[in-house]
């Protein structure tokens, strides 16, 4: 694969809800784009993006992968996510790495939950997006359908480039609305042909939409547009383009990842409006001086790890998108977050699990770093001389919480060490070690997301867990005031021993855990007995009568 220039290079993420068909529509686009000879189909389980063992199990994506793919003298990098929720930080780290966002949708199930959490998110983060509905060929399909309800939820900007020819097991191409020219499919090869007399009149209707949308895209456009002039193909690309990249339309496409229908137009359309890397502006802090700036894509090198991943064998890998610069190999690398400078050897690119050697990476573009022995997630690779930090990804926060004990006696440390290199990898299971209970315990997404833990743990570093019930911290205080005393005599010969106490106890309303008075007077108890009082009143309260 060549080296690209970031004006060149096109960053997606790909994400939907669980069963759209989003890793299917992505390795079909590699396949379609030439970057790899074969794909699985179906629940055949040959995916090349889904390869690890509980993916390959599950037939479910779980954790992120990268594909790049080569299509008319441009890189478009294809980050693909997991659709389950409990697996929903990979989508915010992807989400993090990427310049736009390319949503899925079942023509058959509409939008769904995770479609609507992925768009808000992408919203937050003010990411441009466009969609495909996927599954064209199903029966029961209904892209008008969905249409009406994206627009019901997201809102007038959603806008149709494409409607289909026919629908379910009729479906056989789509007609470009823009260009008012049709496509059908035959082995994913198009052929052009007329817009089929039955549905002119409706592609006439979406085009009017789309002219409309592209014109509000410039002052120059609208007022060309309001003055009745008809705005040239290249005009309504460039109004639509401007439009995507603000937020305001949100292009959508049709076809069938399976069928391989109208993909080759979804490839085109990600090189047409999607934004490339000179576009991205970053805030960063100065290390030095904590004030904020600005960094594009001529600044420095700085680059920012979004995603780790340990392997047993070939040792850890930093996913790094690189925000400004270029890095070389032989090149030097600054964790500014650790505070150290890293040593490296090499850089890749991955299709699936497929390493493909790079020798220099420019702005914009993503690539895999191997064994960089002090960087996390989170953490920002810059020049020695420009050390500047990025926000960290915001995780969601985990809803479960379980304790761990490893099943065989003895292998304590080596299921805390196996659990501590999972969350390295995944910032949303969350190791919590409670010195009061003598637990190990673990935040994380839900009982999915703790299964997939605990068979990482087995499978990658050999050690057997077994849940067992949380330690619940309880804690009791007084209500109401209390007086008590207590004499203690032992006669042993001698002087023997005595003891005299009284004590009032009551609750302190002011927040503060413990307050000791000591009301002796006149020197009726030498001072040196006085603190062995408060040392047993203040062991007490790890007790309780309750608890």
């Amino acid at each position: 694969m060549k080296e690209y220039s970031s004006d060149k290079i096109r960053n997606v993420a790909v994400v939907s809800h669980d069963g759209a068909g989003k890793t299917a529509l992505v390795e079909s686009l590699l396949l379609t784009s030439g970057a790899v000879d074969f794909v699985g189909k179906g629940q055949d389980n040959k995916h090349i993006m889904d390869f690890e063992p509980e993916e390959i199990k599950r037939n479910v994506t779980i954790q992120l992968g990268m594909a790049p793919c080569e299509w008319h003298d441009h890189k478009v990098n294809f980050v693909d996510t997991p659709g389950y929720n409990e697996f929903h930080g990979e989508v915010r780290a992807a989400l993090r790495a990427c310049d736009g966002m390319l949503m899925v949708l079942s023509a058959t199930s509409g939008v769904e939950t995770d479609t609507v959490r992925a768009w808000d998110y992408a919203v937050e983060l003010q990411m441009p997006r466009m969609a495909f509905i996927n599954k064209m060929d199903v029966d029961g399909a209904d892209f008008f359908g969905t249409i009406e309800r994206m627009r019901e939820l997201f809102g007038k900007g959603i806008m149709p480039l494409q409607i289909p020819i026919g629908e379910g097991a009729n479906f056989e191409g789509v007609v470009d609305v823009a260009k008012m020219t049709a496509f059908t499919y035959k082995d994913g090869q198009p052929t052009e042909i007329a817009v089929p007399a039955h549905l002119i009149e409706k592609a006439q209707e979406i085009r009017e939409m789309t002219v409309e949308a592209a014109a509000e895209g410039s002052d120059e456009l609208l007022e060309k547009y309001l003055e009745g002039e008809e705005l040239s193909l290249e005009e309504i690309r460039q109004g639509l383009r401007e439009g995507m990249i603000s937020g305001r339309v949100c292009p959508i496409m049709c076809g069938s990842a399976t069928s391989r229908i109208g993909l080759d137009q979804v490839l085109d359309r990600m090189i047409r409006y999607m934004p490339d890397a000179t576009k991205k502006v970053m805030t960063a802090t100065d290390a030095e001086t904590g004030e904020q700036c600005v960094v594009h894509v001529d600044k420095p090198l700085t680059a920012f790890v979004f995603k780790t991943l340990l392997d047993p064998f070939a040792g850890k890998q930093s996913f790094v998108r690189i925000f400004s610069g270029e890095l070389k190999e032989g090149d030097r690398l600054y964790d500014v977050n650790q505070g150290v400078e890293e040593k490296w050897g090499k850089m890749v690119t991955l299709i699936g699990k497929q390493q493909i050697p790079v020798s220099s990476a420019k702005a914009g573009d993503i690539v895999v770093i191997p064994k960089l022995a002090n960087a996390k997630t989170g953490d920002t690779l810059t020049a020695p001389d420009f050390k500047v930090t990025y926000d960290a990804i915001r995780f969601p926060q985990p809803l479960y919480t379980v304790a761990l004990e490893p099943v065989k006696k003895g292998e304590e440390e080596k299921l805390a060490s196996a659990v501590l290199k999972v969350a390295e990898e995944d910032p949303t299971c969350v190791v919590v070690k409670n010195a009061e209970a003598r637990q190990l315990q673990i935040d994380c997404m839900g009982e999915v997301h703790l299964e997939h833990i605990l068979n990482k743990m087995d499978r990658k570093y050999g050690v057997q867990a077994k849940l067992v019930t949380p330690y619940i911290p309880y804690r009791e205080t007084i209500k109401g005031s209390a007086e008590t005393e207590s004499k203690y005599k032992k006669q042993s010969g001698g002087h023997g021993q005595y003891g005299h106490v009284k004590i009032q106890v009551d609750p302190l309303y002011d927040g503060s855990e413990f307050a000791f008075v000591d009301k002796i007077f006149g020197g009726a108890v030498p001072k040196q007995y006085i603190p062995a009082v408060e040392k047993g009143a203040k062991e007490t309260l790890d007790k309780g009568l309750i608890a």
